[in-house]
């Protein structure tokens, strides 16, 4: 059946077949949040009659364009979702719940790398991806100036993705998926989408797996911070307090240049605040969110997950002793460089400064969240802990492998995407192989079961404080107990970090 037609609760639509998979794109699963909608929670979609066409991916939310966008069309109506099944039978799979990558600012669920095709077909599941609203248009919070009816403007783009997981409750059957088997996961400011579910009220019972992938989100905003910015935006668009209703009235291009100026010289951006509804204290800190402990959940990171992002500075890679004990002042208290420099040595003696600033720099920004993550489910759980923790380890040859193990790298294996990122991976060989087998996998078997052991990887026990078991994806695939016990304690007196830039991913 070349062009397939679905009865979803809002009417019927009409897929693709492409390459042996069904493919329905741009569907709506909330209405068009412009106008009177706009920071006010997502509500149904239309309904309609007759077949609609689901041809094309729908428009992405209103951001600045960079890498990270999509080539659709930019607008307020851009609640869609995006699915690819085996066939649209009943056939109960499992599903996969995509939410993309670029902090709570930018990207899309239309990106190349995250075509569900190929995981579809080796692991006969359901993948969707989706769009919602991103930086002002989610997460502006608005409940100062405007009280109780907009309550919760700071955390529409987080209401959003509660919404796409309730439209796929009700239709995601119709085509082939078991909609009491959901997994959500993201990458990066993906991971801190899931990371937000996981404690947020209103998602509580919609999902039944989670993947934090370079992404562990452990504190939303204040309301004070939220509030600084609100109040910053509107003395940047001249919009008296009392006025602040305009808002909804300003041009977007005018409402995204004021956003730049704020978060400029805020220092910080906007996302998830602790409205005292969805999040009524931090997500991860002091502790784990007790009504999903029982929720499996993998976390991870790669190994050298800023080399992304700093490793774009040509400069970085000439860096001798006493340049990257200067650049690390930027990253950690003056006193405390010459400590990580030697702890980071210590286990790693031949890497160069470079290396060595690429690996500190990410474990402060990235590994030390997700350590705590896991650390908080496991004092949560206890010795009946369902979360497995994992680092990428394998070192890319692209661009002659001065990028180690960056951040993003995991997308292509885990997507078993790899022919669509030579940038990242370099070219197919039997290593990127290897490591799309182990990955792809393990996603698979976890959305199969809460579980992401399978025959290609070493026995994977779940995370606990006292062995530290995590699973290294190289080739071969290792489990290794505390493998980076050394920068794990130099660490700890660290506390967690909030997002303060865009992840890119």
């Amino acid at each position: 059946m070349s062009e397939p037609v679905v009865e979803t609760a809002q009417g019927r639509v009409r897929g693709r077949a492409v390459d042996g998979v069904l493919v329905f794109k741009g569907l709506r699963y909330g209405a068009d949040t412009s106008g009177a909608g706009r920071f006010l929670p997502p509500q149904p979609p239309p309904t309609w009659s007759g077949v609609r066409d689901a041809f094309n991916y729908g428009d992405q939310s209103p951001q600045y364009a960079s890498r990270l966008a999509a080539a659709t069309p930019m607008s307020e109506d851009c609640l869609r979702i995006n699915i690819w099944t085996p066939a649209a039978d009943r056939g109960k799979r499992p599903v996969l719940l995509w939410f993309h990558g670029g902090g709570f600012e930018a990207g899309s669920g239309s990106s190349p790398l995250y075509d569900g095709t190929n995981m579809v077909k080796r692991g006969d599941v359901v993948l969707c991806t989706i769009n919602h609203r991103l930086n002002v248009f989610g997460f502006c919070d608005l409940s100062g100036p405007l009280g109780s009816e907009f309550a919760q403007s700071g955390n529409c783009g987080y209401l959003d993705l509660v919404a796409a997981m309730r439209w796929v409750r009700e239709n995601i059957e119709r085509f082939g998926g078991d909609p009491g088997n959901v997994t959500i996961y993201g990458q990066s400011g993906g991971g801190r989408k899931v990371s937000v579910c996981f404690a947020g009220q209103e998602a509580a019972g919609l999902f039944h797996r989670g993947i934090v992938q370079s992404g562990s989100h452990l504190l939303v905003q204040t309301p004070e911070q939220s509030g600084r910015l609100t109040e910053a935006l509107l003395k940047t668009l001249e919009i008296a307090r009392s006025d602040a209703r305009a808002l909804q009235k300003t041009p977007v291009d005018k409402l995204q240049a004021a956003q730049r100026e704020v978060i400029a010289a805020a220092g910080y951006r906007f996302e998830p605040v602790m409205d005292g509804i969805a999040f009524r204290q931090h997500p991860f800190v002091p502790d784990a969110p007790a009504r999903t402990a029982r929720v499996p959940m993998m976390v991870g990171t790669t190994e050298t997950e800023l080399s992304n992002q700093l490793g774009r500075d040509p400069t970085v890679y000439q860096l001798d002793d006493a340049g990257l004990r200067r650049r690390l002042k930027t990253y950690l208290p003056d006193g405390d460089v010459d400590a990580a420099v030697e702890a980071f040595r210590a286990s790693a003696p031949a890497a160069s400064p470079t290396e060595l600033f690429f690996k500190i720099t990410s474990w402060r920004s990235y590994i030390r969240n997700a350590t705590l993550m896991a650390e908080a489910r496991s004092r949560l759980n206890g010795a009946a802990n369902p979360t497995w923790m994992y680092q990428v380890t394998w070192r890319s040859p692209a661009e002659g492998g001065r990028r180690y193990s960056q951040h993003t790298l995991d997308l292509p294996f885990m997507f078993d995407n790899v022919a669509r990122a030579p940038n990242l991976t370099g070219p197919e060989t039997p290593a990127t192989r290897s490591m799309a087998d182990s990955m792809a996998n393990a996603w698979l078997a976890f959305a199969r079961t809460g579980d992401p052991n399978h025959g290609g990887l070493p026995r994977w026990a779940p995370y606990d404080m006292k062995s530290r078991k995590v699973m290294l994806f190289d080739v071969p695939p290792r489990l290794v107990a505390d493998p980076f016990a050394g920068e794990r304690r130099f660490m700890e007196r660290y506390s967690p970090v909030r997002a303060t830039a865009r992840d890119d991913s």
